[in-house]
């Protein structure tokens, strides 16, 4: 399978000259999403088309919260821009357009929109939206418009009814409320996988070297894999037990801590931060490699301990937490495993 092309903007020899075109944030890539990408790519096969979807960054409701002076409008951030293109990839999408939401993007009247970006930069020959679709100068654009313009510029336009799960509609609205209350069960029905984040392994304080050391079965410390999560209001908080794909040939069992770590200053930052059960990665931890971290089940949300000792021993509850989750989870794994065969 070719790669997935991912371009910023549109002004770029490489984007296909013609595209079967779908457009949105796809905050998570939920099963909703899913259902519309697996849509896409049936059109565009029929028509011998590549697929496309053109999304946004920052999302828009960031820039309007931030132009209004109201942070707290600014929607959770479900997953980073990393995690989105991935699995956008592994729906099979041909080519990925991020647009730079902006002022001027934010300005561009309905009608602009659908001839500069559209027509003239991505030469969209069929346009599939969700039944909400809303685009344009104060999202005066929806989908009658668009379909009139298809027909008068010559491209088709489509829109998929919402997805339904159980009888609950899908969306990245319904992913962020179950992540907020961390009920991770919900967001992998939603999402139709467990909830993870991927990024490099970075340097931190290597404060975890020495908090564990007296603590018991931590005699080299709680050393732990540092990935920064690039927006400041992640969806999901708290300290979960989480499994680590891709340093080693198996997953590793841990435990992690997502958000500010408000015990120990960090500028703030937004951190995950995974204390692994097991620690065959040698002193350099995996330092620059790129793992994929799933949260799979929430033990409790971050707390202000009054001072280090506190802290590890909080730690210490959780690791005898996470490792009996864990335990719990790979054994109904394996029975789930033996009722298929």
């Amino acid at each position: 399978m070719t790669a997935m092309r991912v371009f910023r903007g549109f002004h770029h020899p490489g984007i296909a000259p013609g595209c079967a075109l779908t457009i949105g944030n796809f905050d998570g890539v939920h099963r909703g999403h899913q259902a519309m990408l697996a849509l896409l790519q049936s059109e565009a096969r029929h028509r011998g088309l590549p697929t496309c979807v053109l999304s946004f960054e920052p999302h828009p409701r960031d820039f309007f919260a931030a132009k209004a002076g109201k942070p707290e409008l600014a929607p959770a951030r479900i997953a980073t821009l990393r995690d989105k293109l991935g699995e956008l990839e592994r729906c099979g999408v041909d080519q990925v357009v991020i647009l730079r939401f902006d002022e001027a993007l934010a300005s561009l009247p309905a009608q602009d929109f659908i001839r500069q970006v559209l027509v003239e930069g991505l030469g969209a020959r069929y346009v599939l939206v969700g039944d909400d679709f809303r685009f344009g100068a104060k999202r005066q654009g929806d989908y009658a418009t668009l379909d009139a313009a298809g027909q008068a510029r010559g491209f088709d336009v489509a829109r998929m009814m919402s997805y339904e799960v159980h009888g609950l509609r899908v969306s990245s609205s319904a992913v962020r409320e179950a992540l907020a209350v961390g009920d991770m069960a919900a967001a992998a029905a939603l999402l139709g996988r467990p909830y993870a984040i991927t990024g490099h392994v970075t340097h931190g304080r290597k404060l975890g070297r020495q908090l564990g050391e007296s603590a018991p079965g931590a005699a080299d410390g709680f050393r732990t894999l540092n990935l920064r999560f690039r927006h400041d209001k992640p969806a999901a908080h708290g300290i979960f037990a989480v499994l680590v794909h891709g340093l080693t040939p198996e997953p590793l069992p841990g435990v992690a801590s997502l958000g500010n770590r408000p015990t120990v200053e960090d500028a703030g930052r937004v951190l995950l931060e995974v204390h692994c059960l097991q620690w065959p990665l040698g002193p350099e931890g995996g330092y620059g490699k790129l793992a994929r971290v799933e949260l799979l089940h929430k033990l409790r949300d971050e707390a202000r301990y009054d001072g280090l000792e506190a802290l590890t021993a909080a730690i210490a509850v959780d690791t005898e937490a996470a490792r009996a989750f864990l335990a719990t989870h790979a054994a109904q794994r394996r029975q789930t495993t033996r009722d298929r065969i």
